[in-house]
């Protein structure tokens, strides 16, 4: 039984020695994490670090070898991911996961329902739902997409579904919000958009996102936490993070090399 625990004022989700393994491969390595309510936190790290398995713990679609998580300070490993998603922790996945034969106002009233007690009922009309109706045009306004609310889902260009999925991850009224790589295959003109985008919905909430575009990470993230062989090496503000030596070494000096020198051809 999942019970709350003495938690630190403020926190919104804690990772204790978090450890995972398949068979006697140990990917997480006693990860520990501490992030307070409304901080927008970037997570990197090399290919195979562990950061989509961190998110896939967290949001409770794997479980903990040992160690534990706290959301608000209540233990919430062990959880299904619908019963964390109930507790107000929302994610988004690196591949599009849209239902793309319904328009875009029918995507985000499907993710509105739930968080407004609405269950199966065969009686009942959706276009008489005035409150998800409302929530639903509310959020294509966050969004930006008022313009494609009776486009089909299919339809969108791929910035348009990847903003599609942010209003899909926050319609529920989540306070804490997980991107996995939000911007992943966008051009820059795209990204810096998205970027903002992101920042105007998640005004108020905890933000973490897993992200390979150090531009995007350093102009979007409080602090940073850095993940090599499974482990949180640094958590610290960006200016701290970047004049880390450890990390340097570990990770963020090849790769910032790496872009300058893709910006430069």
């Amino acid at each position: 039984m999942k019970t709350t625990v003495a938690s630190a004022a403020g926190m919104a989700v804690e990772l204790r020695d978090v450890r995972k393994s398949f068979g006697k491969t140990e990917i997480i390595r006693g990860a520990n994490l501490a992030v307070r309510e409304g901080e927008r936190v970037a997570i990197i790290g090399p290919n195979g670090a562990g950061k989509s398995t961190l998110f896939h713990l967290i949001s409770g679609r794997l479980h903990p070898t040992s160690g534990s998580i706290h959301l608000h300070g209540e233990r919430i490993d062990g959880l299904q991911p619908y019963t964390i998603n109930r507790k107000g922790l929302a994610r988004s996945f690196q591949v599009s996961n849209l239902f793309t034969r319904l328009s875009v106002f029918e995507n985000i009233r499907c993710a509105v329902l739930w968080s407004l007690g609405y269950r199966y009922a065969f009686w009942k009309f959706l276009a008489d739902l005035k409150d998800a109706n409302d929530r639903a045009d509310e959020v294509l306004h966050q969004i930006r997409l008022e313009r494609k609310r009776d486009t089909l889902a299919v339809n969108l260009t791929y910035a348009e579904q990847r903003a599609l999925e942010i209003g899909i991850t926050i319609a529920g009224g989540a306070k804490v919000i997980l991107l996995d790589e939000p911007t992943a295959g966008m051009s820059q003109s795209e990204t810096h958009r998205f970027v903002e985008l992101i920042r105007e919905v998640t005004v108020g909430k905890t933000l973490l996102t897993v992200e390979h575009d150090m531009s995007v990470v350093f102009g979007l993230a409080d602090k940073i936490a850095v993940l090599v062989y499974g482990e949180v090496i640094a958590f610290d503000t960006p200016e701290a993070v970047r004049n880390n030596e450890r990390v340097r070494e570990a990770y963020l000096g090849s790769v910032l090399a790496e872009q300058q020198a893709a910006m430069v051809s």
